[in-house]
């Protein structure tokens, strides 16, 4: 099944790896045994125990993931967890272990590592519930629904602050005026909007309600916020295989995207990090000093242009460009337009070569863009396409990308007519809906050599 358990799983097994190592050698350093330093002795007490430690997650994959019950729970389960791995520790030993192996040292290693473990996991969970509670890094969700399924959910929620999400409240037909519930799902939009609510997760039947399902979806879609179904019968739903999970519980995604998969986003990380990296240090250095000369000999004002844009979940961010234009008041309400008298000579030379771009590598570099995807638009157009365009939000499920497919095709510039966000809408919303590395590799190139990708700039 994909699901974030994956991740988590990952996530977690990789802290304990390195909560281990420093216990091992903490406790060699504290207790002074010789023979610990011995480099192959060394080596035999670490491959012992990472590798305990590796098939303690492998033979019990989801123990110390959930909790249900604040972090007494997970005190409980770190403990459960460190008895498998002493367990499994005494096995290898026992089976392959040199006889210079000091006994009494694995009991001690493991004491620093139960105590390391949870040391950390009680500062983690203090520092992400006092964090998802201020509403940094997470995702405000709405529950539509008040069954045993939504109640779980809240646990969870509640609960698991690694999740990401900031329970906001209960949408339901028949509760008004239970705690919590804030309104009727006739009114789900306005809810949305209201609560600024960013991932809906709705709890249902295994049948029915498919027009009414089919609504909420156009609905999210609208305001460019994810949909999760969570059906009430886990037991027959779990059998399926395009799945993800919220805790221990199985959810639909009725809208699956590529780079909704797990590794699909981190190989996509990984590439940017990497293309934008080679790019401030092969590039950026030597150019940026030559351009900022130049802007600076052409117009008075900084040498970057800051704007606030729209990003993936319609999160907003500063997008950094290259400064083109003389210093104006109405740079986030007007577009450029061909002949722009605000365009600067050396502006000019820079928007038809999409040098004035190049800045927003250091957006990539950050995790806030991506080397490819639907180029992030100023505020004011996400606010007024919004309106226009029913899909035009769908393009925030993704980074924004300093290049992308629609502006490949030719798509860019002003969009004084309805008909061209149009158009570059429909491209953006091919590009996630087909996403691939290798399609990412075409947009590369062909921003580099197709002539459309130079069309309409300036």
């Amino acid at each position: 099944m994909k699901s974030r358990e994956t991740e988590l799983i990952l996530t977690y097994l990789f802290i304990d790896l390195c909560i281990l190592n420093i216990a091992i050698l903490s406790a060699g350093c504290l207790n002074s045994y010789e023979s610990i330093w011995n480099n192959k002795n060394l080596a035999a007490y670490l491959l012992l125990a990472n590798l305990a430690c590796i098939l303690s997650y492998i033979i019990f994959p989801k123990k110390n993931l959930y909790i249900q019950d604040g972090f007494k729970y997970r005190f409980s389960r770190i403990t459960r967890r460190t008895i498998v791995f002493l367990i499994i520790s005494g096995i290898i030993e026992f089976l392959i272990m040199p006889t210079v192996y000091i006994k009494y040292f694995l009991f001690e290693f493991s004491l620093y590592f139960y105590a390391g473990k949870l040391i950390f996991y009680k500062c983690q969970y203090c520092f992400l519930k006092i964090s998802r509670n201020k509403g940094l890094d997470t995702n405000r969700a709405l529950v539509m629904g008040i069954n045993k399924t939504g109640l779980h959910l809240r646990r969870l929620i509640d609960n698991n602050p690694l999740l990401g999400y900031k329970f906001v409240g209960y949408v339901a037909e028949n509760a008004i005026n239970e705690q919590d519930v804030l309104g009727h799902p006739d009114n789900l939009s306005d809810l949305i909007d209201q609560h600024k609510v960013q991932m809906v997760f709705v709890t249902l039947s295994l049948f029915g309600g498919t027009q009414r399902d089919k609504e909420y979806l156009r609905i999210c879609n609208k305001k460019g916020i994810r949909l999760r179904f969570i059906t009430e019968n886990q037991r027959w739903v779990k059998s399926g295989v395009h799945l993800e999970s919220v805790g221990s519980l199985a959810v639909v995604n009725p809208q699956e995207i590529p780079l909704d998969a797990i590794e699909s986003r981190l190989f996509k990380r990984v590439f940017d990090l990497i293309f934008s990296g080679l790019i401030i240090v092969c590039i950026f250095w030597w150019l940026f000093p030559i351009l900022a000369v130049a802007i600076k000999l052409s117009s008075h004002g900084p040498v970057f242009f800051v704007q606030k844009r729209s990003g993936i979940n319609n999160k907003v961010f500063n997008c950094l460009k290259f400064r083109s234009m003389q210093v104006n008041q109405n740079s986030d309400n007007l577009q450029a337009t061909v002949g722009d008298v605000r365009i600067t000579r050396i502006g000019n030379f820079m928007r038809r070569t999409n040098m004035d771009e190049l800045p927003q590598f250091f957006n990539v570099f950050i995790g806030q863009m991506s080397v490819s995807g639907p180029r992030p638009h100023m505020l004011k157009h996400t606010n007024q396409y919004t309106k226009l365009i029913d899909h035009y939000m769908v393009r925030h499920y993704v980074k924004p990308g300093v290049t992308g497919w629609a502006q490949v095709n030719g798509l860019r510039g002003e969009t004084d007519e309805l008909w061209k966000m149009e158009e570059r809408v429909k491209f953006d919303i091919e590009y996630l809906e087909n996403w691939t590395f290798w399609w990412d590799l075409k947009i590369i190139f062909l921003t580099l050599v197709n002539k459309k990708s130079f069309k309409n700039a300036g």
